[in-house]
């Protein structure tokens, strides 16, 4: 017989993450209108933390220095690589694309160390000429990320208001096309940032996500200490939150996005995952904070966010127990010779799990117009059970959290 503690563990959770989803969804589909208040010109830098860089780097920095703007410029910080990264930087202009190398043994100790080296050399080396920090635009670009031509136009708006300390913009990526994994993954990110993103503008609680992400420099300086970014393995997270601790406000653009290289095998893309995994359980000691200094409504919702591992690992334990009571299930079936519960049963378990799959494929054809709504609400099937990675993902992480493994598992491009 099935248990029933198990398939009301499993309906509880679900109806509970599928009621917060739709209210994210609704207010997601809510609109802002921005209007231009003219200021004084914004100088933006652009930072890649690079640790050997050399097959994607060179692309990158051609995209960077062929945007449409005059008032840019890209620091590379090298964290101390051995391949040709520092001799692929070397080959651009270099008024427009600077290199800051860091030596061993302060070198490698996170990407997070890195970015808090170049923003300490921008300032140390006066390479900034003396720029109000209230002007000046930090932007975060990993060494892989290809920034549309028209998003310094799409972020500057944001940035007219003055309580704005970050702008997040979103994520695609640019090898979608090879294969159903980098399909789902470009699928993750499109849903992340148009749902999730998009809701919690109105909420106050946009993250940032590590690529594509814009900070004012005055914003970054308020945050103290020996640099803006923690030693956590998810710096961006932890830097989100404390700016909207600080008193910031984060805002996400829909109209931009940086696009990265999806990975392409399972196992890579189980142990990035677990490192953010592991980075989300390092950030529960921003509880305290959020506590403190954050107001009701976006703290609630930052709180669910960082509650997300428990919930993942929590959730892992139902497909086991969905599986082994069917097992039980069509043993006794056979035993008695006959079906002891209606095929119809099967129908519940699919509403409860594939529900969503109609939401995030109208969402992604929206997106990937090309795919058509059809095709993406197949793909969005497919999604639902992608994200059984994270359950590999997340006792993974565990387990290094458990060990005291902190090493930046850095992600191998091709």
């Amino acid at each position: 017989m099935i248990s029933r503690i198990p398939l009301w563990a499993a309906t509880s959770l679900i109806v509970m993450a599928g009621a917060y989803n739709t209210v994210l969804f609704l207010l997601s589909r809510r609109r802002i209108r921005r209007s231009r208040r003219p200021g004084t010109p914004r100088f933006y830098v652009f930072l890649l933390a690079c640790l050997n860089e050399e097959k994607v780097i060179g692309e990158s920095l051609a995209r960077i220095t062929s945007l449409p703007a005059d008032s840019f410029v890209a620091l590379v910080i090298d964290d101390a690589s051995d391949d040709r990264t520092a001799d692929v930087v070397r080959a651009f202009d270099p008024d427009r694309v600077w290199l800051y190398q860091r030596q061993l043994p302060d070198a490698r100790r996170g990407k997070g160390a890195a970015l808090n080296a170049g923003v300490r050399h921008l300032r140390s080396s006066g390479l900034l000429g003396g720029r109000d920090p209230q002007d000046v635009i930090i932007c975060v670009v990993d060494a892989d990320g290809r920034l549309d031509p028209h998003t310094l136009q799409s972020v500057d708006p944001y940035f007219d208001d003055p309580a704005t300390g970050a702008v997040q913009i979103g994520v695609r990526m640019y090898n979608r096309h090879l294969g159903l994994l980098a399909r789902l993954q470009d699928m993750e990110f499109v849903v992340y940032g148009d749902v999730f993103q998009s809701a919690r503008r109105f909420i106050g609680s946009v993250g940032m996500g590590g690529n594509g992400q814009f900070m004012r420099l005055s914003a970054l300086d308020s945050l103290g200490g020996a640099g803006p970014w923690s030693d956590s393995l998810t710096e961006d997270l932890d830097l989100g939150v404390r700016l909207i601790a600080r008193g910031w406000r984060n805002q996400y653009c829909t109209t931009a996005a940086v696009s990265q290289q999806a990975v392409l095998d399972v196992r890579r893309l189980v142990r990035q995952r677990s490192r953010w995994f592991q980075g989300h359980l390092q950030s529960a000691n921003l509880v305290p904070l959020i506590l403190r200094e954050v107001a009701t409504r976006p703290a609630l919702d930052l709180l669910y966010h960082l509650s997300s591992p428990v919930l993942i690992l929590l959730t892992s334990l139902l497909p086991l127990s969905f599986l082994i009571a069917l097992a039980g299930t069509v043993a006794a079936s056979v035993r008695a010779g006959h079906a002891l519960v209606s095929p119809m049963w099967l129908l519940g378990p699919y509403v409860l799990s594939f529900t969503a799959a109609y939401v995030y494929g109208f969402v992604y054809a929206k997106r990937e117009r090309t795919l058509g709504l059809v095709r993406s609400v197949l793909v969005a099937h497919v999604f639902i059970l992608y994200g059984y990675i994270w359950f590999a993902a997340g006792w993974w992480g565990l387990w290094r959290m458990v060990t005291g493994k902190r090493t930046w598992l850095k992600t191998a491009r091709t």
